[in-house]
């Protein structure tokens, strides 16, 4: 599976921007998709995840209650909705996707073998 994410820019703090992660096929019933973040200088990081089942949703606590994420089966496409976005939330996005990706496998990078390419964020303070 081929992914495409998009939707990055700048933002002032507390603003918000919706990232999209569009699949080259149906990832629903197959693929776990996560979105993970790298800022300078720090390794990348899980952000939110959606189960391949549809059925479960994973955040960091670091962005819980703030983003969301969300599955368009009809269009292929995972949306990471992000609201009161913070100057720490600063960094190259990207979406990847696991096949069958369960339970806490879902926070590592290594569980993902399908990568887009990052969508840069920045919210400037």
């Amino acid at each position: 599976v081929q992914l495409q994410a998009s939707g990055g820019g700048l933002v002032q703090a507390g603003g918000s921007l919706r990232l999209s992660c569009a699949s080259s096929e149906q990832t629903v019933g197959v693929y776990t998709i996560g979105w993970f973040r790298q800022a300078p200088g720090k390794e990348r990081a899980f952000v939110a995840a959606i189960s391949w089942s549809g059925g479960n949703t994973y955040y960091a606590d670091s962005v819980r209650g703030r983003f969301t994420i969300s599955r368009d089966n009809a269009k292929n496409t995972v949306y990471l909705q992000m609201n009161n976005l913070k100057p720490e939330d600063t960094a190259v996005y990207y979406c990847a996707a696991g096949r069958y990706t369960a339970g806490r496998y879902t926070l590592s990078t290594g569980s993902y073998d399908n990568w887009g390419q990052g969508t840069l964020v920045t919210v400037s303070s």
